[in-house]
């Protein structure tokens, strides 16, 4: 994708996006049998790309893609129990929430998210347990680990999504090894929380999106697989 549709520029192993490029930020499934096909896609802005940090919005309105039981209910209306071995499928959804502006820096596992209301009052910062995302030429690739933690303005934060992360435990989509990983990645994230930290210090909550940017467009090749992918 560049301006519309971005291509990442410079020198190999230093290619980067220019603010306003548009590219795909997905998820791909970590589910038996589904595992490496994307299941979750969103068309987003890019705001800052460094050698330190990607930096992007995903606007109200964006069509995107996501998961969704096979007769078309949402996901979370299953019995956790079953959550992750039940029959899906994907949908184009759009969001309607606010915006959320995404930070990720290379090889952190995990991103966190911004999330304000709709008359831009801050209401938290979203540290999302993942895999370090790796590049392709439209956008970025990761798998979710379902453990996530919940950041406050007053600097409080506490653990979401724990029964989850035990349930893809025991639907066999982590194994100890991994799930050990995962919280040790989570308590490294509560490790810069408690000592405020970048990105939380920097102050990206009073950022605002350029009002002349368009919302990207959901390709038709949204799962497309890339030929090259880097770190």
């Amino acid at each position: 994708m560049t301006g519309t549709a971005g291509t990442a520029h410079g020198a190999p192993g230093e290619a980067h996006w220019a603010p306003g490029d548009h590219i795909l930020w997905r998820y791909r499934d970590n589910a038996p049998g589904l595992k490496g096909h994307v299941h979750i896609c969103r068309p987003v802005t890019v705001v800052q790309d460094t050698a330190d940090l990607l930096a992007v919005w995903m606007a109200p309105g964006t069509e995107c893609v996501k998961p969704v039981l096979a007769d078309g209910s949402p996901v979370h209306e299953e019995p956790l129990a079953t959550r992750y071995t039940a029959p899906r499928t994907t949908v184009r959804s759009k969001w309607w929430g606010a915006g959320v502006l995404k930070l990720a820096r290379p090889g952190d596992p995990w991103s966190v998210w911004l999330f304000w209301d709709h008359d831009w009052e801050f209401k938290s910062w979203y540290v999302n347990l993942e895999e370090p995302r790796v590049r392709w030429s439209g956008g970025v690739d990761s798998e979710d680990h379902f453990l996530d933690i919940s950041v406050y303005p007053d600097h409080s934060w506490k653990w979401r999504d724990e029964d989850e992360f035990a349930q893809a435990q025991r639907s066999g989509l982590m194994d100890p090894a991994q799930a050990a990983r995962v919280r040790d990645a989570g308590r490294a994230a509560v490790d810069v929380i408690t000592a405020w930290g970048r990105p939380f210090s920097d102050r990206w909550q009073d950022w605002r999106p350029d009002p002349g940017w368009a919302v990207p467009a959901l390709p038709e090749d949204w799962d497309r697989t890339p030929a090259h992918m880097t770190s």
